[in-house]
């Protein structure tokens, strides 16, 4: 395996839309969503393995969570998890993680993939980023896998490539952010958009040169700690100064910003898993179309629902159709499969209400 293939699994997000099963001490990566027996974060870890050796692949999360990744993965190396003292969304921390792994190899190629996503086919997945990889290391190019649109769905952003590029990897012509409807389904009458995956690759020589030339005062801020990365002095320096980075996006910092922007449309099934929907969408149902994790379940007189429990539960529901049904503790919530876009701010009205224990 090529020892210059680096990784960074992005593991430090609350998975608001999740809740109650994911809240901000234990959010959704650490949980075993789909009752496989693995959580999120180890699947990734594993399928990002085969094509990456498994000492390059850096675990990016908050210092809250440091003690759980070593839980869930106790090979790591404290050289592997790169921890941030404060939530500044994804631009700072990938940054931050390339300016460490370029000082260790500078002709490290990367691959930045979130911990949530739930991918069928893996070979395929390594195959698309050799692909992807063998072309970051000829050219100067930030990527992207871009996954093929099977429905106009309103809640991913979507890339827009060049309908006349004929090549496999495909120029990206602009991002285009969340669509209503009538929006989305002119995006895949169109055929030239994808689906936005948040899944990224470039070596890190490209991806630093992009923040100096579309973020200055951002690399300019994480390159003063060039000499203190991967040393004792790091934690003092990133404690004294990663606060100070502006909250920003990836996609928002350099991605919709630059001109050498590639889409490689991915060949693998893929769902983002970010969204109880999201989740009902992955799971067979049963007889009555339901999609049931942990509970043993007698529904009448409805389908469509989403519903997990503790393991073995009894759950009765009647009269009931496309709700969320999810029993955690203290919290149980019954709400409606269409608003589970609002759960997020429901969360925020419970911890209001009740106080942050149960969120």
């Amino acid at each position: 395996m090529n020892k210059n293939y680096y990784a960074i699994l992005m593991a430090g997000g609350v998975g608001s839309r999740f809740w109650p099963i994911s809240t901000e001490q234990f959010p959704k990566q650490f949980h075993d969503m789909l009752g496989t027996g693995e959580t999120l974060i180890q699947k990734t870890f594993a399928r990002l393995s085969k094509c990456i050796p498994e000492e390059n692949i850096f675990i990016l999360t908050n210092e809250m969570y440091n003690e759980e990744v070593f839980e869930q993965l106790p090979n790591l190396t404290e050289r592997q998890v790169v921890l941030e003292p404060a939530m500044r969304n994804t631009a700072p921390c990938i940054l931050y993680a390339a300016l460490k792994i370029q000082k260790e190899n500078p002709d490290a190629i990367m691959i930045v993939a979130p911990s949530d996503h739930w991918i069928e086919n893996e070979d395929a997945f390594v195959k698309n980023v050799y692909q992807a990889f063998d072309f970051c290391a000829a050219n100067d190019a930030l990527m992207t896998l871009g996954i093929q649109p099977t429905y106009p769905n309103t809640g991913y952003g979507y890339i827009e490539y060049d309908k006349a590029d004929l090549n496999a990897i495909k120029s990206v012509n602009q991002f285009r952010e969340k669509p209503d409807y009538e929006t989305a389904k002119s995006f895949l009458a169109q055929g030239n958009f994808l689906w936005n995956a948040g899944i990224f690759m470039w070596s890190v020589t490209s991806v630093i040169k992009a923040f100096q030339n579309k973020q200055e005062a951002l690399y300019q801020l994480f390159e003063q700690g060039a000499e203190v990365y991967n040393t004792e002095f790091e934690d003092d320096f990133v404690r004294d100064n990663y606060g100070k980075s502006e909250n920003i996006s990836i996609d928002y910092a350099i991605m919709e910003k630059s001109d050498n922007v590639f889409v490689l449309p991915a060949t693998f099934d893929w769902n983002d898993l970010g969204t109880w929907g999201s989740l009902y969408d992955k799971i067979d149902g049963g007889k009555n179309e339901d999609a049931i994790i942990n509970a043993r379940t007698l529904v009448k007189d409805g389908s469509g629902n989403m519903i997990r429990t503790k393991t073995d539960k009894i759950v009765v529901v009647e009269g009931l159709s496309d709700y969320i049904i999810v029993d955690k503790d203290e919290v149980l919530l019954i709400f409606p499969k269409e608003k589970e876009q609002d759960i997020k701010t429901l969360r925020q009205e419970v911890r209001d209400t009740f106080g942050k224990n149960y969120v």
